[in-house]
């Protein structure tokens, strides 16, 4: 498998070679929904908190007596079938959102979106990514420049000067290897790769 090597203004220089099992494999997408999905799903946290019946600060008197009335039986005014009333399965602080994801099958999802971003010339390699100053603007341009909008750089070794000038940059984010998740390989248009990384990420899931 041949991946190819551009330079600071987009354009092709020559190519490297990478493996067919991570760079060069079939597009699985009911995989790649599971990975997304539990990745997604994995980064939800319990936050939210809704009131039992024992919980809410209604009266709990029985608001009129059960017969003779010609009104429906009630038994409280914090029921959940009243409004204001309490919920019947609320949902609790220490909800667990976790899905569990084989380590074979993540790593078979992401070789399948690699292998679909080189598909689809969303995905190149340079030889190195690193800014003179650490300065948005510059980065900014550096990437008009290469005719991309929005990027996601992999790089072994971030330099300090590359990942102070992506904060403030909505389009580009920089990550190691080991920090690519498949969200961002996705949403990004393009995906930027050093060579480095390259050899980093082929150790990881070979």
């Amino acid at each position: 498998m041949e991946l190819k090597i551009i330079d600071d203004k987009g354009k092709e220089t020559s190519s490297v070679g990478a493996s067919d099992e991570l760079f060069g494999r079939d597009y699985n997408e009911p995989l790649v929904h599971q990975i997304v999905t539990a990745y997604m799903a994995n980064a939800r946290k319990g936050t939210r908190a809704q009131k039992a019946r024992g919980d809410t600060t209604r009266s709990h008197r029985k608001p009129w007596r059960q017969k003779g009335t010609g009104r429906a039986r009630a038994g409280f005014v914090g029921s959940p079938i009243w409004r204001g009333g309490a919920k019947i399965f609320p949902s609790s602080p220490d909800e667990n959102f976790s899905r569990k994801i084989n380590r074979k099958m993540y790593r078979a999802g992401m070789a399948s979106i690699l292998s679909q971003l080189v598909r689809e010339g969303r995905l190149a390699v340079v030889d190195g990514f690193t800014v003179d100053a650490p300065k948005t603007k510059l980065l900014d341009q550096k990437v008009k420049n290469m005719g991309m909008k929005s990027v996601l750089i992999i790089t072994e070794e971030p330099d300090h000067n590359l990942y102070l000038s992506s904060r403030n940059l909505p389009n580009v984010d920089v990550v190691q290897p080991g920090q690519a998740d498949p969200v961002s390989l996705l949403n990004f248009d393009s995906t930027i790769i050093t060579k480095a990384a390259v050899t980093k990420i082929e150790e990881m899931f070979s």
